[in-house]
């Protein structure tokens, strides 16, 4: 657990592994924290420098008040590998954190390598479910929320289970400020001019059971990328990275070491 002021918040981060290193930026999702990510940091993280952090109002990241943009998380992020003096990295989005990745490799190219979409898309198809959510949100809190997102997050192998109730925690503990923010930027999202503009190559996964941003999602993204490959990850549903710690890995190695 490291602290570092950027912008006007304190960003609690990791940064693992070897110091001469290629280095992997990790995003994390909305409702989670950069424990989203422990299986596949603890594998790469033995030839990768591996930089994970929790955003605005998430984990142990300070909030701030009022409606959040893709282009603030983004200015984050670009402030966070500004603070620890990282030029040129790998970025590796999951949900919300694919969405600032797709933003930053569009706006900021000379600052990524390689680019990895995980379960998410370039824009949702209707505000109001969102409206909706940050109105419950702010007048009832996380907890509901936090059961119903169990339902998208994991496939039916894992409800009930242990995992289940630490990320359901996870949730709950996110700040109303935090989460409510972030679903303002993920309604106010449109990034399907942004994205043919992007240069990395990219790799997209998505959970094959993911019924948040299904495949097909997964798959306009891809096509609408300039150089792109598509891996689906059977039995998983919107975070591969916990259901099938072990597949993503593969398909990042691989894609990492072209």
């Amino acid at each position: 657990m490291r602290a570092i002021r950027v912008n006007d918040i304190v960003v609690n981060y990791a940064l693992e592994g070897p110091a001469d290193a290629p280095v992997i930026l990790f995003a994390n999702s909305l409702g989670t924290d950069l424990r989203v990510w422990d299986a596949v940091a603890e594998d790469l993280q033995r030839d990768y420098r591996v930089l994970r952090y929790d955003k605005r109002g998430h984990g142990l990241t300070e909030a701030s008040a009022g409606d959040y943009s893709m282009e603030g998380l983004v200015a984050d992020a670009l402030g966070l590998l500004d603070a620890l003096d990282l030029d040129r990295v790998h970025v590796c989005g999951l949900s919300i954190g694919g969405m600032i990745g797709q933003q930053l490799a569009a706006t900021h190219p000379q600052r990524v390598d390689r680019l990895v979409l995980c379960d998410t898309t370039m824009r949702m198809p209707d505000a109001a479910p969102w409206d909706e959510r940050i109105r419950a949100v702010r007048n009832q809190g996380l907890e509901e929320i936090a059961a119903g997102a169990m339902e998208r997050w994991f496939t039916p192998a894992l409800r009930g289970s242990e995992t289940e109730a630490l990320f359901r925690s996870m949730v709950a503990r996110t700040t109303v400020d935090g989460y409510a923010g972030c679903c303002a930027a993920i309604r106010d999202m449109d990034l399907v001019a942004l994205v043919p503009s992007i240069q990395a190559p990219t790799l997209v996964l998505v959970g094959e059971d993911d019924p948040g941003t299904p495949p097909a999602m997964a798959r306009e993204l891809a096509s609408a990328l300039r150089d792109s490959r598509l891996v689906l990850i059977p039995r998983a549903a919107h975070l591969p990275c916990v259901e099938q710690p072990a597949a993503v890995i593969r398909a990042l190695r691989d894609f990492l070491s072209q």
